[in-house]
């Protein structure tokens, strides 16, 4: 192995050494590799050199060759990067891996390019080191690869993959050997524009460190491709921290694709979310029209030093187009600047994310876990994966999350499937799908290799359902390191060598053992714990079942109480299912139980979403039968629900909705269509309203009457926990259509009043103006979008920003519109407190 060079301190560890100069001051990696070899015309025979001449592919454009090649030019240009200021190189590594080099047939050079390319860069570090005294540093470059896991490349086939997680795991492990032999002190996963596969490279980097190498610095560097602020696989910047978070890089941050002044808000966007250090090196600009970089040395750097005075940086450098000139004015403006300070980010909260973050913290309603992608569980979705027709399968999943699933299970356990290449198919289909993509996946087996198989298909931070102590503490752990590799949190069932677990006491026996595993052996991130203290079956007319509900509920209160960090989960529909094909009966079971749970501290549970009953909606007869079968107080509930059933819901099946309701006034069938979510008549309902001109002169007070009555009652109870998110939305799309059948009939009273008035054009006609935005981390805007309706039929001027606003376009739009109020609205508060 090539010497390391002598470190300042020899008690010290690399990354403890570069983390103590992080803390004193900003330092500079170095710019453009490709940039400086452009520089140098190379022909097609300087590529190949003698050892290649007769090579049978062109290999100008080649650059990782040139280690090999023209070792003395990479050298050279390694130098005047290390002489311009730069305390940190790279290794000319960027396309060194088996995967990139295959195009120029030179894939069995893997290996030695990465060891060759390191050895020259640590020469050259090593000798400006003993020159000025300063300790230089070389990172090893690992780019992307010219192959995605989140993509497919074929429009017809969206399925399709040209690489797998394991190939590319075994590309990064014979790059990441060739660096760490030849020397390298940091490993840098760079220009990351899939985060899956970044997660393959950092699971090699892990396994090494592992089995086989001394660990090493990892930085992290994504590529943000445009203003969207999303990845080319669609993250954005704070799911992809959320993503990379569990192989703890010592520095993460963003390059490629962006100048500086594009970059910025991305580059904040990161540094709010994670306690890492910031790495930021831009391109020298945009490109021009020949895709060349036209921005000066000094316009680079002042864009830089401007991010350094802000405190947003710890590690700056230059990407596409900067050159050793960019990095010597780079080094000269950051070099009395103060670093960036990590934030002390909030405990407690769990981390997940698909293509946008999802949070779990003390404040977060209960989190709803779509239940029917599951071929066990759904008879239509088992139906169309077993006919193959994924694609239909899809639709399931997609309404499953409009119906407020915020996270996504799914589960392809069944004896005539291929269990791994179904799970592996579904899973690529559902990364075509942005609107199913944006939420975390639960991947449900009780098959590891099934697990791995969905593991391997996400770039995002999924939850594994489900291991257990059941097969003892070798297997558990075994699956647990597995796990937290793959950077996902897991759900841990009370079951252990001994069987299930059905009393409270042994329950949380069984999830202590489990956590002081995890948390003491494996270094589990408490917050990525989740306990299933198993929802078992009740009203089977055997005694000894009767306390399961009880169980569940008293574990779930000291789980909560003991452990902390962790959180509870269950399958609800466990629960009910000696009751199984008496629909009614489940759901309101269902939502009785919950009620009282989530009060004891369960905090998510796999359900149907959008089937869930509103509490205080269960007919009264009914609820009291739950609440005796529930808690045990009537050792004959069964009977009496079964008697229940046959008296109120024919057949058992669910009773279909009557329209009596549509006997009361109009007040009253407004308020009932919000609470319940039906749209069939609303429309004709908000017209009968409208035209009661006696009692509501003005179509706003429609709005600020009985819709408003409404959607109030609706706030109470989800804030009550008497109602659920899937509910809360099914409310808001028909107060959305009620409010859009007012509109024009508001627009058309206000141009009557201004012609009424006589405004004068040059005058302002508003009472003032006001930004509204649905802040960044939320899609949804019918509460938004209300309040925006009725401020304009006052009379203000509403500047409407969207969803998913980002804070520095908020307040940009507050200052160019002069407005006197911003609202930063977020569901479902913005509906619980309209």
């Amino acid at each position: 192995m090539a010497p390391t060079g002598p470190p300042a301190d020899p008690q010290k560890s690399v990354e403890d050494e570069i983390e103590s100069i992080l803390q004193e001051r900003i330092m500079v990696l170095d710019g453009g590799m490709g940039t400086m070899i452009q520089q140098r015309a190379l022909t097609e025979e300087d590529f190949r050199g003698q050892e290649f001449k007769d090579h049978s592919r062109p290999l100008k454009g080649n650059n990782d060759l040139l280690s090999i090649t023209q070792p003395d030019i990479i050298c050279d240009i390694h130098k005047e990067y290390l002489l311009s200021g730069a305390d940190i190189i790279e290794t000319n590594t960027f396309s060194s891996t088996r995967v990139a080099q295959a195009d120029y047939g030179l894939e069995h050079l893997a290996y030695r390019l990465n060891r060759v390319s390191a050895q020259v860069a640590r020469k050259a570090a090593d000798t400006v080191t003993a020159q000025t005294g300063i300790r230089r540093y070389v990172a090893g470059a690992m780019g992307p690869t010219n192959r995605t896991l989140s993509v497919s490349p074929s429009v017809e086939r969206p399925d399709y993959r040209n690489i797998t997680f394991d190939e590319l795991v075994e590309a990064y492990t014979e790059q990441a050997k060739g660096l760490l032999d030849g020397g390298v002190d940091i490993l840098l996963v760079e220009t990351i524009f899939d985060t899956a596969n970044a997660k393959a490279a950092l699971f090699a980097l892990q396994m090494l460190f592992e089995e086989e190498y001394a660990s090493r610095p990892i930085f992290v560097s994504g590529t943000i491709v445009d203003k969207s602020g999303r990845t080319l696989s669609g993250q954005t910047g704070e799911a992809f921290v959320i993503s990379v978070s569990h192989s703890k890089p010592l520095c993460i941050g963003l390059n490629c694709a962006l100048g500086a002044v594009e970059m910025r808000p991305f580059i904040e966007t990161i540094g709010k979310c994670t306690t890492a250090y910031i790495i930021c090196y831009p391109n020298a600009g945009l490109p021009n029209t020949f895709g060349g970089y036209d921005e000066t040395p000094e316009v680079t750097a002042m864009h830089i030093k401007n991010f350094a005075l802000d405190g947003l940086v710890n590690i700056v450098g230059g990407c596409c187009g900067t050159t050793p000139a960019h990095i010597r004015k780079i080094a000269e403006v950051v070099k009395f600047c103060k670093p960036r300070v990590p934030p002390s980010l909030s405990q407690g909260y769990m981390l997940l994310s698909g293509l946008e973050p999802f949070r779990i913290g003390p404040y977060t309603n209960f989190v709803n876990i779509g239940e029917r992608c599951n071929v066990a569980g759904s008879r239509k979705f088992a139906k169309l994966i077993m006919a193959g027709n994924y694609e239909e399968a899809l639709s399931v999943a997609k309404l499953q999350v409009e119906m407020g699933a915020q996270i996504l299970d799914i589960n392809m356990d069944d004896g005539m499937l291929d269990g791994p290449a179904a799970m592996t198919r579904f899973c690529n289909f559902i990364s075509s799908e942005p609107d199913i993509a944006k939420v975390p996946l639960c991947i449900d087996s009780s098959n590891f290799s099934v697990i791995e198989a969905g593991l391997k298909c996400c770039q995002g931070k999924c939850i594994v359902n489900s291991i257990s102590l059941k097969e003892g503490e070798e297997d558990f752990l075994e699956k647990a390191r597995k796990i937290k590799l793959y950077g996902a949190a897991v759900v841990v069932m009370a079951f252990d060598e001994v069987g299930q677990a059905t009393e409270t006491e042994t329950k949380i026996e069984i999830c202590s053992r489990a956590y002081r595993l995890l948390v003491e052996k494996v270094h589990f991130n408490p917050n990525d714990i989740i306990f299933d203290p198993n929802i078992l079956t009740i009203g089977t007319g055997m005694e000894e079942h009767n306390l399961y509900a009880i169980n569940f509920i008293n574990a779930t209160k000291a789980i909560k109480e003991t452990l902390p960090g962790a959180r509870i989960s269950g399958g609800l529909s466990n629960l009910s299912f000696s009751f199984r094909g008496m629909d009614a009966i489940r759901e309101a079971m269902h939502g009785v139980f919950l009620y009282h749970a989530i009060k004891c501290g369960m905090d998510m549970g796999i359900v149907n979403a959008g089937n869930l009953p509103v509490y205080d909606d269960i007919h009264e007869e009914l609820l009291q039968l739950c609440e005796n079968l529930i808690w045990n107080k009537d050792p004959d509930a069964t009977e009496k629900l079964l008697h229940y059933a046959q008296n109120h819901a024919q057949g058992g099946k669910k009773v279909v909705q009557t329209d009596e309701w549509r006997k009361g006034s109009v007040e009253e069938r407004l308020e009932y269509a919000l609470i319940k979510g039906i749209e069939k008549y609303v429309t004709a309902d908000t017209e009968e309203a409208r035209l009661n001109q006696e009692k509501y002169p003005r179509p706003l007070n429609v709005i600020e009457g009985p819709l408003m009555n409404g959607m109030k009652i609706v706030g109470d109870l989800f804030g009550a926990g008497k109602m659920f998110l899937p509910q809360v939305i099914k409310s808001a799309r028909v107060m959305k259509k009620a409010v859009g059948h007012l509109i024009p009939y508001m627009e058309k009273e206000r141009e009557e009043r201004r012609a009424k008035q006589g405004s004068i054009e040059e005058e302002d006609p508003y009472q003032g103006t006001i930004v509204l935005a649905t802040v960044k981390g939320d899609v949804h805007d019918i509460g938004k979008n209300i309040v925006g309706v009725v401020l304009g039929c006052n009379n203000f001027r509403v500047i409407d920003l969207g969803v998913m606003t980002p804070c520095d376009k908020i307040l940009r739009a507050a200052v160019e519109n002069k407005a006197e109020h911003t609202q930063l609205l977020k569901l479902p508060h913005d509906i619980a407190h309209l």
